[in-house]
């Protein structure tokens, strides 16, 4: 089968490699309709992500059907189009029973903080993902979501990590009625989150990056207010302070994580010397642009372990800090009855798609910001046939 390879930072291609097959019961093999590029695999893409192996497979955002089941997979059936949850989660443990599906206890064996990923580096299990013709999808009776009859193929991609990740991340925020919420990043992820931050009530809301044109994509979509951390302003953290009458955002959320930009010290130690686990440039803006007692959300990616952060901000000011891998299958029900009743367009987020054979280019298009890009989707060629 056809499928993206990594061989390195900065280098994949697509190459045949060997069909999955099912190494557990619980499995099922899903042929691959759409899948995406997504930012965090843009950490694995540039070198950010300790342990990401040479020959490892991306991808954790896909749809498709399934054409093979375990003996004792009952809850989808060959000929299901499915989407499938960038966690991998069993259903069963002590976290998935409190509803924390990114943080399984059995799905990774390769360490303790998280749980596994599909498609992502071996701190998250080292699970081959979708970008490619064919996937395995281990725990197939929990994870895996039968798509819903009248839901796009589009929508529903965007329903396996782009829109729960954005949802939770205003959940996560505390947002009460009227409260002024700042998101950083205007990525996929950022510009989900500002939009459904007025699902839960906000008044104001105010997003923050560097590339002019996913600003105004923002502003279309999101309804928010955006602006420029290089053009707008001097100071992201005064700019923020003076836009709230001295007092600060009620919440703000880091949609960056890993990659930021903004401030040359982290930028040298944690990007390019590697000296921590990536820039926490958004972070340090989030934490010192709350208010007293106000809420940091982070879904932005870092990397094991360690990162400098003003800890003893968030001590002085009494800030709750919130952050977790999104927990996709709790938030599919709701999420999946905003898209049907037209409150949420995820596909809206999608400019590019490209053929499956030309990954190279869709990663070298995102990671530069070409054309325009806010969301690649990757179609392979039997998805059609």
């Amino acid at each position: 089968m056809l499928a993206m390879d990594f061989r390195g930072p900065k280098r994949v291609r697509a190459v045949q490699k060997p069909m999955p097959t099912i190494l557990h019961p619980e499995d099922a093999i899903v042929k691959v309709l759409r899948t995406c590029i997504c930012g965090s695999d843009l950490h694995l893409y540039n070198g950010n992500v300790p342990d990401t192996r040479v020959g490892m497979t991306f991808g954790h955002e896909f749809v498709g059907e399934i054409v093979e089941v375990g003996s004792e997979v009952t809850n989808v059936k060959v000929g299901d189009r499915v989407l499938v949850p960038f966690n991998i989660a069993c259903g069963r443990c002590i976290f998935c029973k409190q509803g924390m599906f990114g943080n399984c206890h059995e799905s990774n064996s390769e360490a303790t903080a998280v749980g596994g990923f599909l498609g992502y580096a071996h701190t998250g299990g080292g699970h081959n993902g979708g970008q490619a013709e064919y996937a395995r999808v281990p725990y197939a009776n929990f994870g895996p979501t039968v798509i819903p009859a009248g839901m796009s193929l589009d929508d529903a991609v965007l329903l396996t990590d782009i829109t729960p990740t954005g949802y939770q991340a205003a959940e996560m925020a505390g947002i009460q009625p009227g409260d002024t919420v700042v998101v950083f990043g205007a990525g996929p992820v950022g510009i989900m989150a500002a939009r459904c931050c007025w699902l839960f009530g906000a008044g104001r809301v105010i997003i923050i990056d560097k590339e002019d044109y996913r600003l105004e994509f923002a502003q279309n979509f999101a309804k928010c207010e955006a602006y420029n951390f290089e053009k707008d302003m001097d100071d992201p953290v005064m700019f923020i302070k003076k836009q709230t009458d001295w007092i600060g955002a009620d919440a703000c959320i880091d949609a960056v994580g890993a990659e930021a930009a903004g401030n040359a010290m982290q930028t040298i130690t944690g990007r390019k010397l590697l000296l921590q686990a990536g820039s926490a440039t958004a972070l340090h803006w989030a934490i010192n642009s709350v208010r007293k007692g106000g809420v940091v959300s982070i879904v932005g990616v870092y990397g094991p372990t360690d990162n400098l952060v003003p800890i003893g901000n968030l001590i002085n000011k009494g800030i709750t800090m919130r952050g977790n891998q999104a927990s996709v299958k709790r938030h599919l029900p709701r999420l999946i009855d905003h898209v049907m009743n037209g409150i949420l367009k995820p596909s809206e987020l999608i400019t590019h798609r490209i053929p499956l054979e030309d990954v190279a280019d869709g990663y070298r298009i995102f990671s530069a910001k070409l054309d325009n890009c806010i969301k690649p989707v990757l179609i392979p060629p039997t998805a059609n046939a």
